[in-house]
């Protein structure tokens, strides 16, 4: 048995691998097609929905395609399943997570495995459940910022394309390769074009105003519905439809929930203000440092280009925005 798979990023792929494929198929995956991975990006950029599925999926092709254990390949594709629905949004909903980080679902993921259909799958298929869910031991999937890692290199190479920033990855998928368990690019030029994108990506996109406005106004409305009890906790962890569906029928009745609808579909005016506003939200900022081959010695995008070591330090800083709404 196998799949044709055809991924934005990385072309046409044909997965044959058995524990790759129940994986794929089990429900808590297919979940993540109903996922937004940017939260509820619509109203804010029309046309640039994307899911947490197409993202898993990519995670385990480029741990495929450059080599990977397959315990990695499967760490890989279910590094996203304990994202609620709206993604990050959560973390604005939740008065134990921070919005600086953007890490409930790190917090959970272990025990939203546990609890899932993947540990008997992984048993059905001779992998060590415990092994799998140390990030320990894979490198290549994961790392802290400034590094480079199978998730971001995925999940921004795939924004890029969904915004229009780029038409297509061939360029930085070519030039990048892995070395002693660390993703290297092949040259200083593509290196610095791939920091440069990413770094586009983030002032814009994952830390810019719209982005703390969709935050602000989701997480809102969902703290409200849990303080009306129109939801409860659980319902966060189902598609961002369903849940969806489980609030409107209150829509009519309440006032304060439809105005809170309507700040998070975009149709209430706000401005930034530090001296007249209603919210304070903070915004997780991402940067990379990529290395390179250089001069026949692997260096870091900032040992060659040394103002690089400034823009990272700067965007390393949560973002910070004041928020005032018209109603």
């Amino acid at each position: 048995m196998s799949i044709l798979y055809k991924d934005a990023v990385y072309g046409e792929i044909e997965i044959t691998d058995p524990v790759i494929l129940d994986l794929i198929n089990c429900p808590t995956i297919q979940r993540l097609k109903e996922i937004d991975s940017a939260g509820y990006y619509e109203p804010f950029f029309p046309g640039t929905r994307r899911s947490r599925f197409s993202h898993s999926i990519g995670v385990y092709l480029l741990l495929k395609i450059y080599g990977a254990s397959i315990e990695e390949q499967i760490a890989g594709l279910i590094h996203d399943v304990s994202h609620s629905a709206f993604s990050h949004c959560i973390d604005y909903v939740l008065q134990f997570d921070s919005p600086e980080k953007q890490d409930h679902q790190d917090n959970i993921f272990e025990n939203f495995v546990k609890k899932s259909e993947i540990p008997e799958i992984l048993a059905k298929h001779n992998f060590d459940l415990e092994y799998i869910l140390n990030d320990y031991n894979f490198p290549l999937k994961e790392k802290n910022v400034p590094d480079l890692c199978a998730d971001r290199i995925d999940y921004s190479l795939r924004d890029a394309i969904v915004v229009g920033e780029i038409k297509d990855a061939k360029y930085f998928i070519d030039n990048l390769t892995v070395k002693d368990r660390e993703w290297v690019f092949k040259d200083f030029e593509s290196a610095k074009k791939f920091a440069e994108l990413f770094l586009k990506i983030n002032v814009v996109y994952y830390s810019g105003i719209p982005s703390a406005v969709m935050f602000q106004t989701v997480g809102d409305y969902l703290k409200y519905a849990l303080q009306m009890n129109y939801i409860i906790e659980t319902d966060l962890y189902n598609t961002d439809a369903t849940l969806l569906a489980k609030i409107n029928p209150y829509l009519e009745k309440d006032a304060r929930l439809n105005l809170l609808f309507e700040r998070m579909n975009n149709r209430v005016a706000y401005k930034n203000d530090k001296n007249d506003h209603d919210a304070r939200v903070v915004c997780k900022s991402r940067v990379v440092d990529p290395f390179c081959f250089h001069e026949n010695v692997i260096k870091r995008v900032s040992e060659i280009d040394l103002k690089w070591a400034d823009v990272i330090e700067r965007e390393l800083k949560p973002k910070e925005y004041f928020l005032k709404f018209e109603k």
